[in-house]
């Protein structure tokens, strides 16, 4: 009997994952599970799409302005799917597909500007810019869409292709995504993958690939390094962080309060960003606690879908059992749960909001990035021993300063070891600033100008000066 094509497929192309809803711990979707090998054909197409992609600023400007259109129109849809796969409140969603589409119209604006080298040479010297090629953006599972747009729009917008691989945990809202700018973008601009891993790793160290642009865990972060320098890939690395609030002594705490809880719980706390470790002056230490503790025992905790929720589950089971590993680990050695503590009773991924006092300094849940609805309070004695706590663990993401006095506050935030630092708020950002961490907390710049600038390379263009 003779064999079609079809015979030769092997029946994992056609294997599928499924995708859990964290607020209730039981599936409710699934998505393909595509295999390594299929990426060189993806690639293929990544790379092919580039050639006309690349050519025309003017037509990638239009486009970008309309998929931002097509993204803000499809925001329901959006919405709605996010929260069933990540658990976020449904507000955060929306406001998650509204930055979507404000990163494309960001970028869609944003030119590479031709320099002229001046240095009393007779000759005509021009720097100008070049797009470097498909590009790989590998996202994690707490901001799947705002994340995958911080990627995709600079590089698209310099000309680049994408192949855009979400989080195993959150592929749908993801891939809808990919469906609504595939109507309105040419073909395989933007093409996103799904599934688990080997496939993230072989796509990091694909030879046609020219730039990886990763966010997640600093262990998977190195390995995406060492997969990217097979081929001398450029990689952008963002890590994470064990970001620090430091309260000065002249702080009002009753005004600061809600912002600094939120600064530490919003999204669940699975925020790279947010506030994971508060230094507290020790002679306010007992009211810090007392003021956080009552906010985290009156927010209301419950399904992303509920109106009434502000705070969703913990994104998958993995998780949720890390934290409430650090949790009881810290209590274990001595740490006293103002509020919450536990699990929370019921089905889904529920973690009560914590608020952590007595911990011992060298706790995982202070030395490490928790990434969960848990806040240890730390007093000190002197502002130094703040400052050199702040500084004293691998990360180096962001910090802020709280306090009436705001050029001390400022002063005291040029002392953080950290690419952001923050008076009075934190983890709020501007389309067009620098994101960046040190140590441990990454490699490269994304944002801005400099977020477009790293999906580009110089091109020097020498001629004589004319007569």
């Amino acid at each position: 009997m003779p064999t079609s094509e079809a015979d030769h497929v092997p029946a994992y192309r056609a294997a599928r994952f499924a995708v859990v809803d964290p607020a209730t711990g039981e599936a409710f979707a699934d998505a393909p599970d595509q295999q390594p090998d299929e990426l060189d054909a993806v690639v293929d197409r990544a790379h092919r799409a580039w050639h006309g992609w690349r050519a025309d600023p003017v037509v990638r400007t239009t486009a970008l302005r309309v998929a931002a259109d097509a993204v803000e129109a499809a925001g329901d849809d959006l919405a709605r799917l996010l929260t069933r796969e990540q658990g976020k409140p449904l507000a955060e969603s929306y406001a998650e597909v509204a930055r979507t589409a404000a990163r494309l119209r960001y970028f869609a604006d944003l030119a590479p500007r031709t320099r002229q080298i001046v240095d009393g040479r007779p000759v005509r010297s021009e720097i100008r810019w070049r797009p470097l090629g498909p590009v790989a953006a590998i996202v994690p599972w707490n901001f799947p869409l705002q994340l995958a747009a911080a990627k995709f729009a600079p590089a698209l917008a310099a000309g680049n292709t994408v192949v855009l691989k979400p989080s195993p945990f959150t592929p749908l809202a993801t891939q809808l995504l990919g469906s609504v700018l595939a109507a309105v973008l040419p073909e395989d601009v933007l093409i996103v993958v799904t599934g688990r891993e080997p496939l993230g790793a072989r796509l990091a160290s694909h030879p046609g690939i020219r730039h990886v642009t990763f966010t997640g865990s600093v262990s998977t972060g190195r390995a995406v390094a060492e997969a990217a320098a097979a081929s001398l890939a450029r990689v952008t690395l963002e890590l994470g962080g064990n970001d620090a609030a430091v309260l000065l002594d002249d702080v009002d705490v009753d005004r600061i309060v809600d912002r600094l809880f939120w600064a530490a719980f919003r999204n669940c706390g699975q925020v790279c960003m947010a506030v994971k470790r508060l230094y507290v002056p020790a002679r306010l230490h007992a009211e810090v606690v007392e003021a956080l503790a009552q906010r985290a025992k009156a927010v209301a905790v419950g399904p992303g879908l509920n109106p009434e929720t502000q705070l969703g589950p913990v994104n998958n089971a993995q998780q949720l059992a890390r934290i409430e590993r650090v949790t009881q680990q810290a209590l274990a050695d001595g740490a006293r749960a103002a509020a919450g503590g536990h699990r929370q009773d019921g089905p889904g991924y529920f973690f009560a909001p914590t608020i952590l006092t007595d911990v011992p300094p060298g706790s995982a849940v202070v030395t490490g990035e928790q990434f969960g609805p848990v806040l240890p309070v730390l007093p000190y004695r002197s502002l130094d021993e703040a400052v050199d706590a702040a500084n004293g663990t691998g990360f180096g993401l962001g910090g802020s300063v709280w306090g009436t006095d705001l050029d001390r506050a400022e002063a005291v935030a040029e002392r953080l070891e950290c690419g952001t630092a923050w008076v009075n708020h934190h983890a709020e950002l501007s389309l067009a600033q620098p994101f960046a961490g040190v140590k441990d907390s990454g490699v490269g710049v994304a944002g801005g100008p400099w977020g477009l600038y790293g999906n580009l390379r110089p091109f020097v263009v020498h001629r004589p000066q004319e007569a």
